[in-house]
């Protein structure tokens, strides 16, 4: 059972006999002497997709979910909804774009390490790689002499996502986005 200091995005909790994943967590210090930090959690139901705003005090414990973790593999686009391979058993698994919608733009054909969150043989979520690696497709053209920790330029990449990427970047460089940031970390 966790402590609500030690909650981070992506770990999954029960609440009122629901599997809520974490999205955001906002630590509070107190403003007195005493005082215990506050955690401000933002979840997600897995079921419903609603959202639930919660205040914990740091050494609160909350029961975690009774979920499964397997490892997918992105396959294939169905209308609206995205297949998912169980790289084990090789069974499958959809989740409705509505469902995954802030992490559509890091899904790429072929993409590996995800982690599906499954309860009761349903896939409930999805936890991406840390970091994933796209080609820029659309850029303004390299700057001879830029430099590495010179000005940004923005940089469509080939699942439609927009970062800023260094100046020195030109169109089908393989770049490494983080996930949780959706910031240009490195060249691929």
């Amino acid at each position: 059972m966790p402590k609500a200091s030690e909650l981070k995005k992506g770990h999954v909790v029960e609440i009122n006999n629901a599997p809520h994943a974490v999205k955001q967590v906002e630590a509070k210090s107190p403003s007195s002497r005493g005082a215990a930090t506050l955690y401000k959690i933002r979840f997600t139901n897995l079921k419903t997709s609603q959202k639930l705003d919660e205040s914990y005090k740091g050494d609160d414990f909350l029961k975690e979910a009774d979920c499964i973790r397997v490892p997918l593999k992105y396959s294939y686009l169905d209308g609206d909804t995205y297949m998912f391979m169980n790289a084990e058993d090789y069974s499958q698994y959809g989740l409705n774009s509505e469902e995954i919608a802030d992490q559509i733009a890091y899904i790429s054909d072929g993409l590996e390490d995800i982690t599906g969150l499954i309860m009761d043989g349903a896939l409930l979520g999805l936890e991406l790689p840390q970091s994933v690696t796209m080609a820029v497709v659309d850029t303004a053209p390299g700057i001879k002499g830029a430099t590495a920790a010179g000005r940004t330029k923005p940089a469509t990449l080939t699942t439609g996502l927009e970062i800023q990427v260094p100046e020195y970047l030109e169109p089908g460089e393989i770049v490494k986005v983080n996930t949780v940031t959706g910031k240009f970390m490195s060249r691929a």
